[in-house]
């Protein structure tokens, strides 16, 4: 008989593994909540000024933007200026008992301070693993330029596949370069991890905007590389698939999307026409796709009287995958997000909870996100360094405690 194990709430996935963390804004800092929420001990690592994101709000809670709270629980943050001498001697130190450390300068910035990785830090910390976030690379054409998400969904044309005829190209309204790319380098990190476990030996991990927001062009990217021709705007519809588009109905709009025949059987006969399914225009999804313009007609006429929450929740139970166009309000509020600790509360933090589940070492929200250099003194201090050097550091402004206003 198989032994279930219990969930071990003081021991994650992550324990002991130390991350020293000098990104901002949000692919990286992403990246290491994500290592922060399995365990990992993440020393956010910030400037003077502070990570620029606490100041994009409103809303405010306690000082925190809602902006920099949505990406930085679970980590201590240490004050530093990595611009002085001392400071990047401070950085040098950490270093020394940590196992990863994440950045996003502009590239050039460590080979400048000579910390440069295959010069400095491979020859001195052979173990460290070493992750690099930037907009474009080092080199190459657009090497060294800085990028920010909606100009990287431009230059990679995730726009150009987003919007309708109507529209035109659009951003898609979420930062879904800089998430994806916070999700690639976690995923390298991860990799580099295990790879260490077998030759001892750490690694440089790259991961840019360019690169992952390009990675993300499935299916239009294969779509053109199979047939030559480019996509087209097509707003919800799908360019492979068909029915799969947002539909009006008498309450809220409702995606359908039908992946296959068997699938389109059952929904034509739950809206009480399965005849439709026996068209000789729409007998197979390639069929669907020739007379789409005729289908949607059908579909939206069928729809138009019908309770669209009723009918997607009747058709999920029926196994047609289908969803009504819900609010942000609406599913923090719905009690599948309760059911799946999708929201989290500690304190007055609240937040999106743990996306990946893990049985025995489920990851969690320990700590709030901190306020600037409120760990300063206690990592400092975990790092071997001593009260006087601590005192010293901050009476000479390279470490801070507080932000430096501009």
């Amino acid at each position: 008989m198989t032994k279930q194990l219990t969930p071990n709430n003081n021991h994650f996935a992550l324990s002991g593994v130390k991350v020293i963390d000098c990104t901002r804004v949000l692919g990286g800092p992403y990246c290491t909540q994500i290592l922060a929420d399995h365990g990992a001990d993440v020393i956010k690592v910030e400037p003077p000024q502070g990570d620029e994101v606490r100041d994009w709000g409103p809303p405010f809670d306690d000082g925190l933007s809602a902006y920099f709270s949505g990406v930085n629980r679970n980590k201590h943050s240490l004050g530093l200026d990595l611009k002085r001498d001392e400071g990047r001697q401070v950085l040098l130190r950490l270093l020394h008992s940590a196992d990863v450390f994440i950045e996003n300068f502009k590239p050039g910035t460590l080979d400048k301070w000579d910390m440069g990785y295959q010069t400095v830090l491979s020859v001195k910390f052979p173990r460290l693993i070493y992750c690099a976030i930037t907009g474009f690379g080092a080199d190459g054409p657009l090497g060294s330029l800085p990028g920010y998400d909606a100009a990287i969904q431009a230059w990679t044309g995730l726009m150009s596949v987003n919007g309708s005829l109507d529209t035109g190209a659009m951003r898609l309204g979420v930062p879904i370069v800089d998430l994806a790319t916070g999700l690639y380098a976690a995923v390298g990190i991860l990799a580099a991890l295990q790879e260490r476990s077998r030759s001892g030996y750490g690694q440089k991990v790259e991961a840019t905007l360019f690169d992952c927001g390009l990675a993300l062009q499935h299916p239009h990217a294969a779509n053109y590389l199979m047939s030559g021709n480019p996509p087209a705007l097509m707003g919800n519809a799908h360019p492979n698939i068909a029915p799969y588009d947002l539909f009006p109905t008498r309450g809220r709009a409702l995606f359908l999307a039908v992946g296959n025949d068997r699938q389109f059987q059952i929904f034509c006969r739950a809206v009480n026409k399965p005849e439709l399914s026996e068209d000789i225009r729409f007998l197979h999804n390639a069929d669907r796709l020739k007379h789409r313009e005729a289908l949607t007609k059908e579909i939206v006429r069928l729809l138009e009287n019908l309770d669209g929450d009723k009918l997607a929740l009747q058709l999920v139970k029926m196994g047609v995958p289908s969803g009504v166009a819900s609010s942000i309000p609406d599913v923090m509020a719905h009690p599948h997000t309760e059911h799946r600790e999708m929201l989290v509360q500690s304190g007055e933090y609240r937040g999106v909870g743990i996306p990946v589940k893990m049985s025995r070492t489920p990851g969690k929200v320990r700590t709030k996100p901190p306020n600037y250099g409120a760990d300063s003194w206690e990592v400092l201090e975990r790092f071997g360094f001593s009260s006087e050097e601590i005192e010293s550091l901050i009476e000479n402004n390279v470490v801070k405690t507080a932000r430096k206003h501009q």
